[in-house]
């Protein structure tokens, strides 16, 4: 490994001045584990810093210290060449820190200005001088916000804008953006990365945390990055590769999700027959969706989320009724089975949102692992649960899918999301389901976690199960599917080779700007 990504210490006095962030030896622990463990990290003045590392390494942790959410167990925080303790966020933002989460936190009832006034009310009042305010922060950032608009009729894109102008309104110069680009399509992602560029122009500091490694290196100007609790390197970007850092994050150079030769068969597995699903008013939420998925076939989903994607998935799983329409397992029509019938008769399901639909949060390990499958074996022994038995099978699902927990007795809150979403992963494929319906499947997991899930899908689709993924990621729709269709306004469009369609096609499709491009 060259000198450029080799481990290295950041160097320099604590308090440097020309330093926007500066933690030293932060360490933070919880029962039964070190989520943080001597930090060192220095993020200069007017950059963009990016710090990489594995689900579980502590980055998240280490920005909720930064951000006041937590407090470490010991170490220093110095803001602009000045040590200080933060306490609570509010202590943060008085010290010029914002915080964009991945979860935007937008309440979709209320316009973009009640959104970014709420809390903050004291600043500009809630009238025309707010309204003011951030349209003279969207402008001076390059970001198109109109504040009377309702939060529930903007897109992802303009969501993230709008938490962006939050924190710039109560003053932040010190930006910390969680996965930033986790739900945007490629143009979004562009158009993000103008943004940042142009607060960073400003004098702005910008901290990202990105599971995105060739993301990372088109922006950063600065890359830390961190392993099982710890600072390893502090990395130039002109001077690595994707693949070097990852090596760094997890000490192995990792696979592309790119599928093997077609497995795909003539026995059908799933079937949508002009599927529809009303809205509010004449609008139709699904509209006249057709498609068929075969055994040892993947089928992809690419849209910008919020096209139906989410209906898509809770009609399939009879979470909701289609109001026109057949869903077919096999020759068996589904249309009208509870979701527990649909589970048990082979339909495995990883959860766009695994904190609403995928796990309870406040339960121990052993018990998720029984949600959805409370009636198959081995959870079950006549009428009643086997607790012994299900706690072992989840002692094997955290040991082969490599889940990091101290005990299965722990709450999967305690989780990471990565860890969170491996359980999950491990549950379904443990009951070898005839299809698995898939939303955003690697949403959220370090590059190590995204690479072991893609290998079990390529391995599931080789022994013949029919996946139905849905997904924001298009290098990994490109790479695992066998044929992508593109939602739009409920609509599926026409079939897309994966081997020759291009990411601009597609998000051309995904946004309407050209719905036929990469057709085949």
């Amino acid at each position: 490994m060259s000198s450029a990504v080799e481990a290295a210490e950041v160097t320099g006095a604590a308090g440097q001045p020309d330093l926007a962030v500066e933690l030293r030896g932060i360490t933070k622990r919880f029962p039964g584990v070190v989520a943080n463990r001597d930090i060192a990290l220095s993020v200069r003045r007017g950059t963009i810093h990016a710090i990489v590392g594995e689900n579980g390494a502590g980055k998240s942790t280490l920005m909720k210290i930064l951000y006041g959410v937590q407090q470490p167990d010991e170490g220093t925080i110095a803001i602009n060449g000045k040590q200080i303790t933060l306490k609570s966020p509010i202590e943060a933002i008085r010290a010029g820190i914002g915080m964009v989460f991945q979860h935007f936190m937008l309440a979709d009832n209320l316009t973009v200005l009640e959104n970014v006034v709420l809390g903050a009310e004291g600043l500009h009042g809630i009238g025309d001088a707010a309204r003011a305010k951030i349209r003279e922060l969207s402008g001076e950032y390059g970001m198109s916000i109109d504040p009377d608009a309702l939060v529930a009729d903007l897109g992802v894109g303009d969501r993230q804008r709008i938490e962006i102008v939050k924190v710039l309104y109560r003053g932040a110069k010190i930006l910390i953006l969680d996965e930033p680009t986790a739900v945007l399509v490629p143009q979004e992602v562009t158009e993000l990365f103008d943004h940042l560029r142009e607060l960073k122009a400003e004098g702005l500091t910008v901290i990202f945390i990105s599971h995105k490694l060739d993301e990372v290196l088109s922006v950063a100007e600065d890359i830390t990055v961190i392993r099982r609790g710890t600072t390893v390197a502090a990395v130039d970007p002109a001077k690595v590769t994707a693949r070097q850092l990852a090596e760094l994050m997890v000490g192995s150079e990792l696979p592309s999700p790119q599928t093997e030769e077609s497995t795909v068969t003539d026995e059908v597995r799933l079937v949508l027959r002009g599927v529809e699903l009303a809205g509010g008013g004449e609008r139709k939420l699904l509209d006249g969706i057709d498609l068929t998925i075969h055994a040892g076939e993947i089928l992809g989903i690419a849209g910008v989320e919020g096209n139906g994607q989410a209906e898509l998935v809770e009609v399939i799983m009879g979470m909701r009724r289609p109001t026109a329409g057949r869903v077919l397992l096999g020759a068996e029509d589904i249309t009208e089975a509870e979701v527990r019938a649909i589970r048990e008769a082979g339909v495995g399901y990883i959860p766009e949102d695994r904190h609403r639909h995928g796990l309870l949060l406040e339960a121990p390990l052993w018990e998720n692992m029984i949600l959805g499958h409370q009636t198959q074996p081995p959870n079950v022994k006549g009428a009643l649960i086997d607790a012994k038995a299900a706690k072992a099978d989840t002692e094997r699902v955290v040991r082969e899918f490599d889940v990091r927990t101290p005990s299965i007795k722990v709450t999967s809150g305690s989780l990471s999301g990565g860890n969170q979403q491996k359980l999950i992963v491990g549950r379904e494929m443990s009951h070898h389901p005839r299809v698995l319906v898939a939303a955003h499947p690697t949403r959220g997991v370090d590059v190590g976690a995204q690479a072991a899930i893609w290998d079990l899908i390529k391995e599931a689709r080789r022994g013949g199960m029919a996946v139905l993924l849905i997904s924001a990621d298009l290098e990994e729709l490109v790479g695992l599917s066998d044929t992508i269709r593109v939602i739009l306004r409920g609509k599926l469009s026409g079939e897309f080779d994966p081997d020759v369609v291009t990411r601009e096609q597609l998000g051309a499709a995904m946004t309407g700007a050209g719905v036929e491009a990469g057709d085949r």
